[in-house]
């Protein structure tokens, strides 16, 4: 979600990896190991995204990341699948992360631990980014 074309997304990754390594002597063991390496990845992220955010985006680029295969049941499926990546790239880089989360299954509590805030106001963000992703994409389908 942070890189568009592949090869960001395995720079990314390398430096997600890098970050982990330099970081690991300062795990307190206060959280899951699962949750400090996910947060560390999620800081990383939203860094190298600030910093690909101020080189210029073309369309292509966009539509390469967004790629699935010919092979799913749904023939609009990919342009919503497209659309709705679109919506999310509109969203800031927080609540990018929490949708992105919400959709990889996490529990409320594992995204507060993760972002750094509260159960319930993951609760709150996570409706208005529901109602905000509403707005930019009801006019498109409906």
């Amino acid at each position: 979600m942070y890189c568009d074309l592949e090869e960001d997304r395995y720079d990314l990754f390398q430096e997600i990896v890098l970050q982990l390594w330099r970081a690991y002597g300062s795990f307190r063991g206060d959280a899951k190991i699962s949750t400090w390496m996910y947060r560390i990845s999620l800081n990383t992220a939203i860094s190298g995204f600030r910093k690909q955010k101020r080189r210029p985006k073309t369309e292509e680029s966009l539509l390469q990341a967004t790629e699935i295969p010919a092979s799913m049941p749904d023939p609009d499926w990919d342009e919503k699948r497209r659309f709705l990546y679109k919506a999310i790239g509109q969203l800031s880089e927080v609540e990018k992360a929490i949708v992105m989360l919400h959709l990889e299954d996490h529990s409320y509590d594992e995204i507060a631990e993760i972002v750094g805030i509260t159960r319930n106001y993951v609760g709150v963000k996570l409706n208005r980014i529901k109602d905000k992703l509403r707005k930019i994409m009801v006019p498109h389908f409906s």
